[in-house]
């Protein structure tokens, strides 16, 4: 028994850290998760079949064999995209063969934003920064030592060289940290054709 989420998103409407680390827990739904993240709309569950595949076996898309297509597609559509769909993160509708992000999708991105390896959200960092650049150009305006003993110009381009690094290191952890697969975005930019699957 695949580990079952201890209520739908429905009935609360968010998404627990139980369920998101279970649904984190395996590939193929990261895979399709960060697919929605980066697409943002409505996506073919057979170009995400083909995608995954490509991925699993390191092939190029177009390079996926029927076969494997159908295994992944089988897979997605009996076990992960329903599990997906009851934790509210997707909209999965098996006649169209679709899938699509919902607003509980966004709680997704928000966890993922935690810096790597610590506790503490870049919300967190900029609050602290904030209070390090008041307290610097505050002791700069009221001449208290040490500040006074440097120029207000040192003391402001002390405050814009923070302010870069803190934003080029989140822009630099936010694109590691965007649910990434290996090294590579998922190949999602090509359209599934059905007919190959006859």
């Amino acid at each position: 028994m695949e580990g079952q989420l201890s209520q739908p998103e429905s009935a609360h409407g968010e998404l627990t850290e139980d369920e998101l680390f279970d649904l984190l827990a395996n590939r193929r739904r990261r895979h399709i998760l960060q697919t929605l993240i980066y697409r943002d709309e409505r996506v073919d569950i057979g170009t995400l079949s083909q995608s995954i595949a490509a991925s699993e076996d390191d092939l190029a898309f177009d390079e996926v064999s029927s076969s494997d297509r159908k295994r992944v597609y089988t897979a997605l559509q009996q076990s992960h995209l329903p599990k997906m769909d009851n934790a509210g993160v997707l909209e999965f509708d098996r006649d169209r063969g679709t899938v699509e992000p919902t607003p509980v999708l966004d709680d997704v991105k928000i966890y993922m934003d935690t810096v790597r390896g610590r506790n503490l959200s870049w919300s967190d960092y900029y609050l602290g920064l904030t209070a390090l650049v008041t307290v610097v150009l505050g002791g700069t305006l009221l001449d208290i030592v040490p500040f006074s003993l440097l120029p207000a110009a040192a003391w402001s381009g002390f405050v814009v060289i923070t302010l870069g690094g803190f934003a080029l290191a989140h822009r630099h952890y936010a694109h590691q940290n965007h649910l990434r697969i290996g090294t590579s975005s998922p190949d999602i930019e090509l359209e599934y054709d059905e007919s190959s699957e006859q």
